[in-house]
Protein backbone atom coordinates (compact mmCIF):
# COMPACT_ATOMS: atom_id res chain seq x y z
CA UNK A 1 0.00 0.00 0.00
CA UNK A 2 1.15 3.46 -0.78
CA UNK A 3 0.42 6.52 1.30
CA UNK A 4 -2.18 7.73 -1.18
CA UNK A 5 -4.41 4.66 -1.08
CA UNK A 6 -6.55 3.92 1.94
CA UNK A 7 -6.44 0.54 3.63
CA UNK A 8 -9.96 -0.25 2.48
CA UNK A 9 -10.52 -0.73 -1.24
CA UNK A 10 -12.82 1.73 -2.97
CA UNK A 11 -16.17 0.42 -4.09
CA UNK A 12 -18.19 1.79 -6.97
CA UNK A 13 -21.52 3.31 -6.11
CA UNK A 14 -24.37 1.02 -7.10
CA UNK A 15 -26.10 2.03 -10.31
CA UNK A 16 -29.89 2.12 -10.41
CA UNK A 17 -31.31 -0.68 -12.48
CA UNK A 18 -31.44 0.33 -16.11
CA UNK A 19 -29.44 3.53 -15.76
CA UNK A 20 -26.95 2.34 -18.35
CA UNK A 21 -29.49 0.51 -20.47
CA UNK A 22 -29.30 1.86 -24.03
CA UNK A 23 -32.78 0.56 -24.81
CA UNK A 24 -34.58 2.86 -22.38
CA UNK A 25 -36.79 5.56 -23.89
CA UNK A 26 -34.87 8.63 -24.95
CA UNK A 27 -31.44 7.00 -24.83
CA UNK A 28 -31.20 6.83 -28.60
CA UNK A 29 -31.96 10.54 -28.89
CA UNK A 30 -29.24 11.36 -26.37
CA UNK A 31 -26.66 9.23 -28.17
CA UNK A 32 -27.71 10.71 -31.51
CA UNK A 33 -27.28 14.22 -30.12
CA UNK A 34 -23.79 13.33 -28.89
CA UNK A 35 -22.82 11.92 -32.28
CA UNK A 36 -24.22 14.97 -34.08
CA UNK A 37 -22.33 17.36 -31.78
CA UNK A 38 -19.08 15.45 -32.27
CA UNK A 39 -19.60 15.31 -36.04
CA UNK A 40 -20.25 19.04 -36.27
CA UNK A 41 -17.13 19.75 -34.22
CA UNK A 42 -15.05 17.46 -36.45
CA UNK A 43 -16.50 19.10 -39.57
CA UNK A 44 -15.62 22.55 -38.27
CA UNK A 45 -12.06 21.43 -37.56
CA UNK A 46 -11.73 19.98 -41.07
CA UNK A 47 -13.10 23.19 -42.58
CA UNK A 48 -10.59 25.26 -40.61
CA UNK A 49 -7.73 22.99 -41.72
CA UNK A 50 -8.90 23.26 -45.35
CA UNK A 51 -8.98 27.06 -45.07
CA UNK A 52 -5.42 27.13 -43.74
CA UNK A 53 -4.27 24.78 -46.51
CA UNK A 54 -5.97 27.00 -49.11
CA UNK A 55 -4.21 30.10 -47.80
CA UNK A 56 -0.88 28.28 -47.87
CA UNK A 57 -1.49 27.06 -51.42
CA UNK A 58 -2.39 30.57 -52.53
CA UNK A 59 0.80 31.96 -51.01
CA UNK A 60 2.87 29.30 -52.77
CA UNK A 61 1.11 30.03 -56.08
CA UNK A 62 1.88 33.74 -55.72
CA UNK A 63 5.51 33.52 -54.55
CA UNK A 64 6.77 30.49 -56.50
CA UNK A 65 6.82 32.10 -59.97
CA UNK A 66 8.92 34.95 -58.56
CA UNK A 67 11.63 32.52 -57.53
CA UNK A 68 12.25 31.37 -61.11
CA UNK A 69 12.17 34.78 -62.76
CA UNK A 70 15.49 35.67 -64.40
Amino acid sequence: MTMLTPGVAFKLAPQPAGSRDASRPGAAAVYLAIVKRFSMHALKMLAAAAAVAAVMALKVAVYLPGLFHH
